[in-house]
């Protein structure tokens, strides 16, 4: 199994920038796809990016030009670097370990002036 620890949401102003994080157990990161989703209140949990092991992306199309995800193996980490935020960016923020089908708690963004 592997465990997935998410960091760096936080409070931000619309048009502001934050970067999450996921950290994860395990040796197998490296072939492993990722994902972020994310949850709203009252709404059902949504794909926001996913990245393979060879690297190749995929948005979705609300977040496509704004959003980047990326990974580093070296370090089991997955990042998702969010420019140009909005306040229907509001949400929890989990991370996917698609090999495992494991998810992390969750971290909060919130965009509001």
């Amino acid at each position: 199994q592997v465990q997935l620890v998410e960091s760096g949401g936080g409070l931000v102003q619309p048009g502001g920038s934050l970067r999450l994080s996921c950290a994860a157990s395990g040796s197998i990161f490296s072939i492993a796809s990722m994902g972020w989703y994310r949850q709203a209140p009252g709404k059902q949990r949504e794909l926001v990016a996913a990245i393979r092991s060879g690297g190749f992306t995929n948005y979705a199309d609300s977040v496509k030009g704004r959003f980047t995800i990326s990974r580093d193996n070296a370090k089991n980490t997955v990042y998702l670097q969010m420019n140009s935020l909005k306040p229907e960016d509001t949400a929890v923020y989990y991370c996917k370990d698609y090999y495992w089908n494991s998810w992390g708690q969750g971290t909060q963004v919130t965009v509001s002036s």
